[in-house]
């Protein structure tokens, strides 16, 4: 069985990290996400029910945290 997982011979964290699909960017790219999506739902729940925060601010920063940002970090891939 360990014979599938390692090969003699060779650095185990340059092989890990050499064919880990995800960079830097992805990561700064999903965390920014996260960080639009929590923000929106905070200035949702401090705005009055018929406020231009409610009503078009924290939807604007919730759509572009899950519709934008989160797929942009799964599916970004830096060119070669």
């Amino acid at each position: 069985m360990s014979k599938l997982f390692h090969k003699e011979g060779i650095d185990k964290e340059s092989t890990l990290f050499d064919s880990w699909a995800f960079s830097r960017i992805n990561y700064i790219f999903f965390f920014v996400g996260l960080a639009l999506i929590f923000l929106g739902y905070i200035v949702m729940a401090t705005g009055s029910v018929n406020s231009f925060q409610s009503l078009t601010l924290a939807p604007t920063l919730l759509f572009s945290g899950y519709i934008i940002l989160i797929p942009l970090s799964l599916l970004y891939r830096k060119h070669s």
